[in-house]
């Protein structure tokens, strides 16, 4: 299979009367891409999306109704008070506590093996404790030092050994999971003083190296994307585990 990896000529680039069924697109900028007259069949899209129109009618609205009504916890996960953010840790800690279970029943080298080109169960893990630190530790607690060195940052984010990550690092799941068992309670122990006051004060921008990008925000958009992207990573582990169960079955 030809690759193409991290060449920007294509900005811009129009693709006339070409094939590219079975192609893979992972980690692409797509935005203002306009596509015509194309046949898209029994395509698979998971991302960042806003303002898709398909066929004149845009998508996103439709499929955050559909993912709410499939998954109703998701109505939890939009956080606004105090209340309903110590909530929010609930639900996402009895999803993953559920996915790390079911993993459990799975031969130990299961959750270091990736599906598809995809993260492990391990890798995962790891991002979701970089999520924590970039967007609580990082953006809302202005920490100067705040990742751990497993962790695991996006492909698309700036190289992390620039703020402290050691990307050769192999923790066993109990390590890792150790970690983002401090991460989670460092976020408790935050959410069962904080006032609505303090969640809804502008603040920042952090500027010491890290991620994201410096910028003013509120501590309630930066716990927003939390639970978002928690949500949305159980939701992968569960998707790749259905096949890694029905390969050692």
């Amino acid at each position: 299979m030809t690759r193409f990896v991290q060449q920007p000529d294509y900005e811009g680039a129009e693709f006339i009367d070409l094939s590219m069924a079975g192609a893979t697109f992972r980690e692409v900028d797509l935005s203002g891409a306009r596509m015509r007259g194309v046949v898209l069949f029994n395509a698979d899209i998971d991302g960042a999306i806003n303002g898709l129109r398909v066929n004149g009618v845009e998508v996103m609205p439709l499929i955050e109704a559909e993912l709410d009504r499939l998954h109703p916890e998701r109505l939890r996960l939009r956080p606004t008070t105090p209340e309903t953010m110590r909530d929010a840790v609930d639900v996402i800690e009895e999803l993953w506590r559920a996915t790390v279970q079911r993993a459990s029943a799975l031969p130990d080298e299961a959750v270091y093996r990736s599906v598809n080109n995809e993260w492990s169960l391990a890798q995962t893990l790891r991002h979701t404790i970089f999520v924590v630190d970039a967007w609580y530790g990082h953006a809302t607690a202005l920490r100067p030092s705040p990742f751990h060195p497993i962790g695991v940052p996006a492909s698309f984010t700036t190289d992390g050994a620039e703020f402290g990550i050691d990307e050769s690092a192999a923790p066993t799941l109990d390590e890792i999971l150790a970690v983002r068992a401090e991460r989670i309670a460092d976020l408790r122990t935050y959410l069962a003083q904080v006032t609505q006051e303090e969640l809804d004060r502008v603040r920042g921008p952090n500027t010491a190296i890290g991620c994201p990008p410096p910028a003013e925000r509120t501590a309630v958009k930066c716990l927003q994307v939390i639970f978002s992207d928690q949500w949305a990573h159980v939701q992968f582990a569960n998707r790749d585990l259905a096949i890694l169960e029905q390969e050692y079955a």
